[in-house]
């Protein structure tokens, strides 16, 4: 698997995907109506860092994306977002971006990085907590979703220092 930065055209190779995602309603907290222009601006950001996961034939199964979470002196705080082919699941496409993303994060500068809205019956939140991820809090019933009804969303952290754990949050 090749994990590069995404170019322009690659986003008709991700909207499908993003779409199936976003539409279920199960693990983003975004309109899972938005259309395909608004989500081209939402996911391909001049702000952020885009990347995306191609097989051994060039089809794209996954992407990911960087950025900021704050603005000013709390700039070195990393956000990121992660979809996944559906038709892909299980074939380790995930934690491949996600080590690529939080190694890109080090690289850049961050200092930790922080989901603010992780649906808490969203299976990644395992994947999270094995890299490092620790919940720091759930807002209750924040989520309604469509099989479970209302769900909390987490609010995950793990810092970027060179030993990688997630302790010494304050």
């Amino acid at each position: 698997m090749l994990i590069r930065e995404a170019v322009a055209d690659d986003w008709p190779r991700i909207w499908p995907f993003w779409h199936r995602i976003v539409a279920a309603a199960e693990t983003y907290a975004w309109d899972p109506e938005t259309s395909e222009d608004d989500a081209r601006a939402l996911w391909m950001s001049p702000a952020k860092r885009v990347y995306v996961a191609e097989d051994a034939t060039g089809t794209v199964v996954g992407s990911a994306y960087l950025t900021p979470n704050y603005g000013g002196p709390a700039a070195r705080v990393a956000n990121a977002g992660f979809m996944v082919d559906p038709h892909r699941t299980g074939e380790g496409i995930g934690r491949a971006l996600a080590e690529h993303v939080l190694a890109e994060a080090r690289a850049h500068g961050y200092r930790a990085m922080v989901f603010n809205a992780v649906v808490e019956t969203n299976p990644a939140v395992a994947l999270w907590t094995s890299l490092g991820f620790t919940v720091l809090g759930t807002v209750p019933e924040a989520f309604d979703h469509p099989r479970h009804g209302r769900v909390g969303l987490h609010i995950m952290y793990r810092s970027l220092d060179q030993a990688g754990s997630g302790a010494g949050h304050r």
